[in-house]
């Protein structure tokens, strides 16, 4: 299949436009430029929010006037992530894709369809003068990704819909009616530095290659994290001899589950080459542990210059709390219907050391507020026992599901009537910009669906190609279908 085959067309040549944009989360400028320039070239009411969300307006083709208002909703920020022997500059340069079968893909980075792939889609709604529908509003958020911020800007009456479609779901055929909500623990700790005692050798443990992905979505999915996997050789050997830290890097993002990292340490010389052995053997059965998940994970020990260390109680202290913290699956929903669902999760995302400090970034997640709240304090009490000072973000709501939707009765009903089989209508662990407009927008009527992606947060991101046919298919039939 080669780039002039992708269908549909419109779709896949907006993205490829959107894709030449500069557009990481909270840096979104050029793309907010062209956004309104697009509006402008269209003819199109185009509003532009203090926060920096965008808002297009289309009329209704002749004949639809007085059907209900359709909201289409997407982000237009993307994680910005890549493998790291590669060069490549986020703010400057654009996503170079290729076609691998299926599957469309990004040399080396993130391919940017969370969420390019559903701004393509509007834009391809608001280029084309040949399909049938209501009033549209086409709706573009700003960083998503890191802290919702434009959701959280956006203010009640900037949006008139009756009916809101998010385009921001990863698998084909699944319609989401609710999401879990989130909030983000940092725990800092304050570090003081001193000569290491003579006769210590130093060393870097590193990882790279595991597969990652997203904190909320993949956390069930029995993923290796870099940091608790370092974390685990450096608490295991501190049983064994005396580890004096030096620096702890790994991760970026509080939504991605980390891939790689590195831990730089001291040892007495004369115990290296046990922790050498230990090293080996510990190998061995992390990649017997994870056979299944990450079949690409690379270890390296490597000895390193000497550097001043992390006074022995402190650096013993954040080792302790990264090993005891919680990580992945906390529960499971209750409810027997949605018992496969995640409830409540927590993911240690990254690890920052600089002179005077190490911070770590953790991200929880839970349908249910309350279990949101344990699961922080959960997280807060390990980092303090520590000695760590700890901040909890105010995070963003859960998106409760509507048993009375009528959007949702339209999904489901024309997309049987398109391909023949039943959907899958449900939750997911996962933020999503429906918690945060459920609250200012009551009324509104919501659903979540997209294309199918794989790998998302990690230059492995990934879109099947077919899916954007049918789910750009899909949406004509349910703009056909909107009621008066």
């Amino acid at each position: 299949m080669s780039n002039v085959e992708l269908k549909p067309a419109r779709v896949f040549e907006q993205f490829a436009k959107i894709n030449q944009i500069p557009r990481p989360s909270k840096r979104e400028e050029k793309m907010i430029e062209y956004l309104k320039e697009f509006g402008k070239s269209h003819g199109l009411e185009t509003v532009v929010d203090e926060t920096g969300n965008v808002l297009i307006r289309k009329p209704a083709t002749p004949g639809h006037e007085n059907r209900k208002t359709v909201i289409l909703q997407s982000h237009m920020d993307m994680v910005c992530d890549k493998l790291v022997d590669i060069e490549f500059d986020f703010d400057k340069d654009a996503i170079q894709t290729y076609v691998d079968g299926e599957w469309l893909r990004a040399k080396g980075t993130t391919l940017g369809a969370d969420d390019g792939i559903g701004c393509a889609i509007e834009l391809a709604v608001l280029d084309s003068d040949d399909i049938e529908h209501g009033p549209i509003e086409c709706v573009f958020t700003r960083d998503e990704e890191t802290q919702l911020t434009g959701a959280i800007g956006m203010k009640s009456g900037f949006m008139n819909g009756d009916y809101l479609i998010n385009l921001d779901s990863e698998d084909e055929g699944q319609f989401f009616v609710s999401c879990a909500g989130g909030r983000s623990t940092i725990a800092t700790f304050s570090v003081e530095r001193e000569e290491t005692p003579a006769g210590y050798f130093f060393m870097e443990a590193a990882v790279k290659g595991l597969v990652g992905g997203h904190s909320g979505d993949d956390i069930n999915k029995k993923r290796a994290n870099a940091i608790k996997l370092l974390t685990r050789f450096i608490y295991a050997e501190m049983q064994k001899t005396d580890v004096r830290l030096v620096s702890f890097n790994s991760g970026k993002l509080h939504n991605a589950i980390p891939r790689d990292g590195k831990v730089v340490f001291a040892v007495p010389a004369a115990d290296k080459e046990m922790v050498k052995a230990d090293f080996n053997i510990f190998v061995a059965k992390v990649e017997d542990e994870f056979h299944v998940t990450d079949t690409a994970m690379e270890f390296a020990l490597t000895s390193t210059d000497a550097a001043a260390v992390i006074t022995k109680a402190v650096g013993d202290n954040i080792i302790f709390a990264l090993q005891a913290v919680d990580n992945g699956v906390f529960a499971m929903c209750q409810d027997e219907a949605l018992d496969w669902l995640v409830e409540t999760s927590s993911n240690v995302a990254a690890v920052k050391t600089t002179d005077n400090e190490v911070e770590v970034l953790s991200s929880q997640r839970s349908c249910v507020m309350s279990n949101l709240d344990n699961m922080c304090n959960t997280v807060a009490a390990a980092y303090r026992l520590a000695g760590a000072k700890v901040i909890t973000t105010d995070g963003y709501p859960a998106w409760k599901m509507n048993p009375h939707s009528k959007l949702v009765d339209i999904t489901a009903e024309t997309y049987r009537k398109l391909f023949g089989k039943e959907p899958k209508v449900l939750g997911i662990h996962a933020g999503l910009e429906c918690g945060l407009f459920s609250e200012r927008y009551p009324n509104l009527d919501m659903v979540s669906f997209g294309p199918t992606l794989r790998y998302v947060h990690t230059p492995d991101e990934r879109l099947l190609i077919p899916t954007v046919q049918m789910v750009w298919d899909h949406l004509l039939e349910i703009l056909k279908n909107i009621p008066e």
